[in-house]
């Protein structure tokens, strides 16, 4: 096969904005590729067709990624399309292999130093050096705070006035973390260590201070692809940089709306800024989505239509390629159990009528979520696996309070209430019900404690009926003792074999990978959008969590929340995010008696699009029964008689046009152009009333009637008293 050949073979199957950003020329390129939109084809197509075509040597690429797993898919697929030896690898990868390389250059021969694994452990001993006492949970958040600043290009004595202008909510006083941070860097120092960021800084300090490491770096890497590139920080954008050199072939990959890891230190400032950064560079916009059916394309699309700030300039509207699927399913529990237990129930369902439990995922906002839900899938015999989390009972925190109850069994009075005794023995680890932490791992430790709390009183609310002989039994005593118990119980149910199972991941673990049918779940205000999010950057990174969420269902797709936290509890209310539900009518409301299943509220009415089947969220979409931007199929001369129909009724009951029809109402009879009754209240906004008023004349219009025919004289003067303001709902 000819170079020329073998190079066109890999543009086969691709769709048009595929190819355009397969066969862009040399330089600049942004490829803004939306959720399932094939950019991983996209990308090593691109690097396979330059490859082949002689273009570039695959040698002299570099593909660098965010996981090792997306940074082996890539390999692999390059393999595929005939290509070898396509440096494909993390940030750190690279940047480690080259500093290993180079280091006896770059430290006249001594060793490197080690790597260390984990921030925590030095971090703590930094605390303890300033004098602060932390725990597992307080040195996480430092251990972050350092990473963030470092990822930041902030130093120590730069920490408190860039937490400031970066409004982070610090685990302690902005001046006591930069103390920490002056500390940790000196015993990483004195020990002879360095933690991730200083293997980048290494990278880059090798390149710009050393000429000829740089020579070399750049003789071997000359062509640059990055994944993904919403998420780099500014120390990764300075190793692209010198990795550069000042060199313009780089193609860039990254979706603006998929920007989740800001407290990280990760910007799409870079994504948002490439066409201005570099000059004449090639856009190209991925936006069939192949992933996910119409119905839940839509959902995302309505979703992320609202957003606000600098990402939303590059927002992408999708448009599904598979074939229409399942309307999603909009739910409102009393409770969280009774929420927990709704989605067991419909995962073993799915299970039961054929999805593998593999394809199935339920995704949270936090980690401290997911104890219901590991409690109901275990009670419906529902194996599952946790991502990106320690199982609830095996979490430290967990464990130490478990020790801290038992012994509180020996010191608290008997006759003490079982929510006040489990909140007794909870202070031996630190706990207090009125002083939540602001936020991360401090906060997921909070939570995970107050989640005892709450078992305890569903352990007391629920007293047990225990039999002890043919004809008697006794009533379970609710004592600090049982519930200890209980808890024992419940951990010892949950270590079950799960290399099968339902997934339960929060959102932010969820981000690059896919189910068929995916539950989000909790998605009430002061959840989803978190407490925390004060400001409107914080808002919509919210909202772009959610957007993430949404687009990782194929085919099946459920949101819910519940109406109050425990049963008969302060009510929520639902995210801001999600569309308008219907809350009229059926079922019963928030903390009603019944079971669950009664208690769920009515499903609200979905739309789908007539012509490609999307869901319809916008009442004006929802009323012309299609998408804005699907193709119209109106009755231009129908559509002028309905108006001049409209406006000479109008004027016999000196009423504005639109208290008759709206514009909106005009173009959708002229567009649907219903037959019959039912077909005429189908179109929204056109109920009973109106269709007494002016059902008959329409329907004869659409049929074909002039406005003479349906309006003789004896008619059109009745008209003129029927002058009463429409019910709500109605135009």
């Amino acid at each position: 096969m000819g170079v020329h050949s073998a190079a066109e073979r890999v543009l086969t199957g691709l769709d048009p904005e595929q190819r355009s950003a397969v066969t862009a020329p040399a330089g600049p390129v942004c490829i803004l590729a939306g959720a399932g939109t094939g950019k991983t084809r996209a990308v090593t197509a691109r690097i396979a067709y330059r490859a082949l075509g002689g273009d570039i040597a695959a040698r002299h690429v570099l593909a660098v990624t965010f996981t090792a797993r997306a940074a082996a898919e890539m390999r692999s697929r390059l393999t595929v399309l005939g290509v070898q030896g396509v440096q494909a690898r993390t940030f750190h990868a690279a940047a480690l292999r080259q500093v290993r390389y180079f280091v006896p250059r770059l430290l006249a021969g001594r060793a490197m130093p080690e790597l260390l694994d984990s921030k925590v452990r030095v971090v703590t001993l930094a605390a303890a050096k300033v004098g602060l006492r932390t725990d597992r949970a307080a040195a996480r958040d430092l251990a972050a705070e350092i990473e963030w600043a470092k990822s930041s290009l902030v130093e120590p004595d730069e920490y408190p006035v860039a937490a400031a202008k970066a409004l982070r909510e610090t685990p302690y006083e902005p001046a006591r973390v930069a103390e920490v941070f002056t500390a940790y860097e000196r015993l990483k120092r004195g020990n002879g260590v360095i933690d991730f960021e200083d293997m980048l800084r290494a990278a880059v300090w090798g390149i710009e201070e050393h000429p000829d490491v740089a020579e070399q770096v750049r003789n071997q890497y000359r062509h640059f692809v990055v994944d993904e590139y919403q998420d780099v920080n500014p120390l990764q954008q300075r190793l692209l940089d010198v990795w550069l050199g000042g060199r313009d072939d780089l193609t860039v990959v990254g979706d603006a709306s998929q920007t989740i890891y800001s407290f990280t230190g990760a910007t799409s400032s870079y994504l948002v800024d490439f066409p201005r950064q570099h000059r004449g560079a090639t856009v190209v916009r991925l936006v069939r989505d192949y992933r996910s059916t119409p119905q839940v394309v839509g959902l995302a699309n309505a979703v992320i239509s609202a957003a606000r700030g600098a990402e939303a300039r590059l927002r992408l509207e999708l448009h599904g390629q598979r074939r229409p699927g399942p309307e999603p399913e909009l739910r409102i529990f009393t409770d969280e159990p009774a929420e927990a237990n709704a989605v067991a129930a419909r995962c073993r369902a799915l299970v039961a009528g054929g999805t593998p439990a593999r394809e199935i995922a339920v995704l949270f906002r936090t980690n401290a979520q997911s104890e219901a839900y590991e409690k109901a899938l275990s009670e419906a015999e529902v194996p599952y696996v946790l991502q990106g989390a320690e199982r609830f009972f095996e979490r430290p925190e967990v464990r130490q309070a478990m020790i801290a109850l038992r012994a509180a069994t020996r010191s608290v009075p008997g006759e003490t209430p079982l929510r006040a005794a489990v909140v007794e023995g909870l202070t031996a680890v630190g706990w207090a019900p009125d002083a939540p932490p602001a936020g991360g791992a401090a906060r997921e430790r909070w939570e995970a404690l107050a989640a005892l709390v709450q078992l305890a009183e569903e352990y007391a609310a629920t007293p047990e009926v225990v039999p002890i002989g043919e004809a008697a039994a006794v009533e379970r005593p609710v004592t600090l003792t049982g519930f200890t118990e209980e808890l024992a119980r419940r951990a010892a149910q949950q270590h079950v074999p799960t290399v099968e199972g339902v997934t339960l991941a929060s959102l932010h673990s969820a981000k690059g990978l896919e189910w068929d049918a995916v539950f989000l779940v909790g998605l009430a205000e002061g959840t989803m959008p978190t407490s925390y999010a004060k400001t409107p950057e914080q808002v919509e990174e919210e909202r772009r969590l959610l957007y993430v969420g949404i687009t990782r269902a194929r085919e099946w797709l459920w949101l819910s929340y519940a109406a109050a936290r425990s049963p008969g509890g302060r009510a929520r209310r639902p995210s801001r995010f999600l569309p308008q539900l219907d809350r009229s009518g059926g079922g019963e409301r928030a903390g009603g008696a019944g079971p669950a299943r009664r208690a769920e509220r009515r499903r609200p009415q979905v739309v789908s699009c007539r012509i490609c089947g999307a869901t319809l969220l916008a009442g004006a979409d929802r009323k012309l029964g299609r998408c804005p931007t699907c193709p119209s199929d109106l009755d231009e001369e129908l559509y002028e008689r309905l108006r001049e129909w409209r406006q000479r009724v109008a004027g016999a009951q000196k009423v504005p046009a639109y208290v008759v029809f709206t514009d909106a109402t005009l173009t959708a009879l002229a567009e649907r152009k219903p037959g019959r009754v039912e077909e005429l209240v189908a179109i929204a906004g056109i109920g009973p009333r109106k269709v007494g008023l002016y059902g008959e004349p329409v329907l004869a219009l659409v049929a074909g009637a002039t406005v003479d025919q349906v309006l003789p004289a004896e008619k059109f003067q009745n008209l003129a008293v029927n002058r009463l303001p429409s019910p709500e709902g109605e135009e």
